[in-house]
């Protein structure tokens, strides 16, 4: 009676990148040459294990910190999501206020000030891209801002925002809805300026 042949393990490349020399394994899980190779590949995974533990906490952080915020802490941020894209979207545009194109900071301006007319907050009527110059320094530069906006959109619009308003008091879950829509709104725009 003959003895089965032992089928003789066949050589492999090391799977550390850097060594990737052939060898034949001791056993068939085996994928690297040397003690030094099984140091790399084990630190390798622990690193890999480290970061994913690390972007676990990070999102858990992320959701506590969600359930934190208060109402303010989401009309702020819907704020400037909706700034941020009334910026993109007036981006061609000039100054609403001097009309000029220059290379320093730009705000979106509100004509009847958040302040004054909270309900028009969100308006997109009421904000237009405007120099950071003629927002801050010059009060938002409000009779040449005015003088722009009816060529803009018409004095019809213009009388509709200075009228009377009924106050607006959004929930938490329509700011947050708000928020992705300007924040998706404002990348679409991006995309199609690109």
């Amino acid at each position: 009676m003959s003895l089965p042949a032992v089928k003789q393990p066949r050589s492999k490349n090391c799977s550390v990148p850097q060594c990737r020399a052939s060898f034949v394994p001791r056993e068939s899980f085996q994928t690297w040459c040397s003690p030094d190779c099984a140091v790399v590949i084990a630190r390798g995974k622990q690193e890999k294990k480290r970061k994913s533990l690390a972007q676990v906490e990070r999102r858990e952080i992320k959701i506590r910190k969600e359930k934190l915020k208060s109402r303010a802490d989401h009309i702020k941020d819907t704020q400037i999501a909706f700034n941020a894209w009334v910026r993109a979207r007036d981006a061609e545009l000039p100054c609403v206020s001097c009309g000029r194109h220059h290379q320093g900071k730009y705000d979106a301006g509100h004509y009847r000030t958040v302040g004054g007319n909270p309900a028009l907050r969100f308006e997109p009527l009421n904000c237009h891209r405007q120099c950071s110059p003629c927002n801050s320094q010059l009060s938002g530069n409000i009779v040449k801002y005015r003088i722009e906006l009816v060529k803009r959109i018409g004095i019809e619009r213009v009388d509709w925002l200075e009228g009377p308003h009924e106050p607006k008091k959004y929930t938490v879950e329509q700011l947050k809805v708000m928020t992705a829509e300007y924040r998706a709104k404002t990348r679409e725009l991006k995309r199609a300026a690109a």
